[in-house]
């Protein structure tokens, strides 16, 4: 869960990237495509698929017609009004006729902008409800001259506090009543979750199944129980659209093992059954052979407060086979990193096995993935399937080629603290950013064993389970970026200047830059927020005695100075083996208390110092993207001879095609 993402939305993570496709030639390519309030929306190119044989562009495009046909689940499961919402408002942009030279006007755009960027009408990351930014008389006037119909729950919710958080995270607001995910009937509360799920036993304890993975927990008649995400169930217009495409995929598959996990995946979407998941996920994980993969499913549960519910994504790819080979290294060698880890010799796996990794680019994206985009993907989830059968790592290398093209704002000259600091960031930071996300992916996840007769870490660790996890596998990566092994795997040519430059970059983040994306006054409630949170946090504060980390400030600005950076890897590592141990042992306590001594609470005037020095940079600190169009060529005979790709026109004319092309579902299920 990096998403297993590597959900570090982006504010500065980029790669040098080695793209060999005569499409890619940034001097004429235009990546950046727009930018409204703290949103900003790039296009990314797909090299190699002009290389693909034209059964593997048939693949390619069966599989993002199927991913984007399960978009309007992903809108449906971020909030109950989503769909209704968002429609009634597309209709008004598409019909509307009076002044739009107006501020009303203006902000009314850049709402409907924001619903389709975060899915719905709460931020992406913060998970706060969207202000509108116009008055309910002005929506009721855009209402009437279109003749569009919005029920008035739906209009009153837009203008009100009600459901104000799509994810709360704080305990004493209640995590699932507090919670405006529709995950949840809106009478069920915390400990009828912990009671329904505390009743399920899998058939074999050692291969738990994801219980409540894809379904939404409803009471009807004082009687709990599941509404399963399947065919003749719930999304099963969608789900059934989803399996028309994957069948057209399966007909042109790769390879037989390839066909075997389509075959399953749409076993699984028509029966709903979890251990039909297991066994497409096993299936999926052991296909290494072939150009062309893919991520469909609901898969990542960091929407759901109680970790649970997975959200619908896909994620189209193909391999670049270059970047790949130069990237096995470290999977070659996991059993290497496993063995000279910090972790306690009990917690660590004595035959680390199928850590495959490559560098892909990516053909399509939706739902959870789209247009907030992961930079890298591990997957599956469940730890029984990584332990028996392996683990697939991805790292997106077209998506961070554009962000590093897309150009810079200047913060890392605001908040670093030297200009050696600044230079180190230049010459290594996109080697030193990769490094760490290979390491995070392809090792972070893979490694570490839980104690046997310990349950999962969803169920031991609860709601703290997924910023644990992250801070994990950060903390792997950042304990052997600097180690000479690295310059042995010919991955880096100093390991000593990749390590500092990756700490550097770290701390400044954990402690100040990320603080950009929040209010003042806010406590940090994103999972991956409070990873990088907590993790600063506990070495600074736990270096202290040392001088580790220094808080200095020069011209009345603060900056936090790594002092010793050898010290700092000690100290990464002395947390790594900690949050290990409570992955390993279940200790619920000992994980809370981590995150919520280091990573929740924000020092104030820090919090305000960050914010007003940022004031100055015009780029926005989120970025997303917009899918190249895969449009199908036909002869006569209404065969497809070949597929295009174009470059859409721009966000809004996306998004009100999707609208059009992929409606599968009704306001409310």
């Amino acid at each position: 869960m990096f998403k297993k993402k590597v959900y570090t939305i982006i504010l500065m993570l980029i790669i040098s990237y080695s793209c060999t496709s005569p499409e890619v030639n940034e001097s004429k390519f235009d990546f950046f495509a727009e930018q409204f309030e703290d949103i900003k929306v790039l296009r990314y190119q797909i090299p190699g698929f002009d290389e693909l044989t034209l059964k593997q562009k048939k693949l390619v495009y069966f599989l993002t017609e199927a991913g984007l046909t399960g978009r309007d689940i992903m809108y449906d499961q971020n909030y109950r009004h989503n769909l209704s919402i968002r429609r009634a408002l597309e209709n008004i942009y598409t019909k509307y006729e009076g002044d739009k030279e107006n501020k009303d006007w203006n902000n009314f755009e850049i709402y409907l902008k924001k619903i389709w960027f975060a899915n719905g009408i709460h931020h992406h990351y913060s998970n706060d409800k969207f202000d509108p930014n116009f008055s309910s008389e002005y929506l009721n006037e855009l209402l009437t001259s279109t003749e569009t119909n919005l029920n008035e729950e739906a209009f009153k919710v837009i203008f009100n506090d009600h459901d104000s958080k799509k994810v709360n995270r704080d305990a004493s607001k209640g995590l699932v009543i507090g919670s405006a995910v529709n995950f949840y009937g809106e009478d069920i509360t915390e400990t009828d979750v912990d009671d329904f799920y505390s009743k399920l036993k899998s058939p074999d304890p050692d291969k738990p199944l994801s219980f409540g993975l894809n379904s939404k927990l409803i009471k009807e008649d004082g009687i709990i129980k599941e509404e399963i995400y399947k065919v003749e169930g719930m999304y099963s217009n969608s789900l059934e659209r989803i399996i028309f495409w994957l069948e057209k995929a399966r007909g042109v598959a790769e390879n037989e093992n390839q066909a075997r996990a389509f075959d399953l995946l749409i076993k699984y979407y028509k029966t709903g059954d979890l251990k039909t998941w297991d066994d497409y996920n096993i299936a999926w994980v052991e296909t290494v052979e072939g150009d062309v993969d893919y991520i469909n499913g609901f898969i990542e549960v960091y929407n759901d407060p109680k970790g649970y519910r997975g959200s619908y994504e896909s994620v189209v790819q193909i391999k670049d086979f270059e970047m790949s080979r130069k990237m096995s290294a470290i999977s070659n060698e996991a059993q290497w990193f496993e063995d000279n880890s910090t972790i306690m010799d009990a917690h660590k796996k004595k035959n680390v096995v199928g850590i495959s990794y490559n560098t892909v680019n990516v053909a399509g994206e939706s739902g959870d993935a789209s247009p907030s985009t992961p930079i890298g993907i591990n997957l599956p989830n469940a730890n029984w399937i990584r332990a028996e059968h392996g683990s697939k790592s991805i790292s997106l290398g077209n998506i961070l080629y554009a962000y590093g093209n897309a150009g810079s704002s200047g913060r890392l000259e605001e908040f670093a603290y030297s200009n050696e600091e600044v230079e180190l960031e230049k010459k290594y930071g996109k080697d030193a950013d990769n490094l760490h996300t290979s390491l995070h992916e392809v090792i972070g996840h893979a490694s570490g064993q839980i104690v046997k007769g310990v349950g999962t870490p969803k169920e031991t660790l609860k709601s703290y389970a997924s910023s644990l996890e992250e801070a994990r596998a950060d903390l792997v990566g950042l304990y052997f970026i600097p180690d000479r092994k690295m310059e042995e795997l010919g991955i880096a040519q100093s390991a000593k200047d990749m390590g500092r430059t990756s700490y550097d970059g770290y701390i400044r983040n954990g402690l100040m830059t990320q603080l950009i994306r929040i209010k003042l006054g806010d406590d940090v409630e994103q999972s991956h927020m409070r990873n990088r949170q907590m993790v600063s946090k506990w070495v600074y504060e736990n270096g202290l005695k040392d001088n580790v980390i220094e808080k200095v400030v020069k011209d009345e600005k603060t900056y936090f100075v790594i002092n010793d950076y050898d010290k700092l890897r000690e100290l990464f590592g002395e947390l790594l083996r900690e949050i290990q141990r409570i992955k390993s042992e279940g200790d619920y306590e000992a994980g809370k208390n981590l995150i919520e001594n280091y990573g929740v609470k924000i020092d104030q005037d820090i919090h305000q110092e960050v914010l007003a020095r940022n004031e100055k940079f015009t780029s926005a600190p989120y970025s997303g993207f917009i899918n190249p169009e895969l449009i199908p060529v036909y002869n006569d005979s209404n065969e497809i001879t070949d597929i295009r790709i174009i470059q859409p026109k721009d966000f809004a004319t996306q998004m009100l095609d999707y609208a059009k092309k992929y409606t599968t579902l009704p306001n409310y299920n």
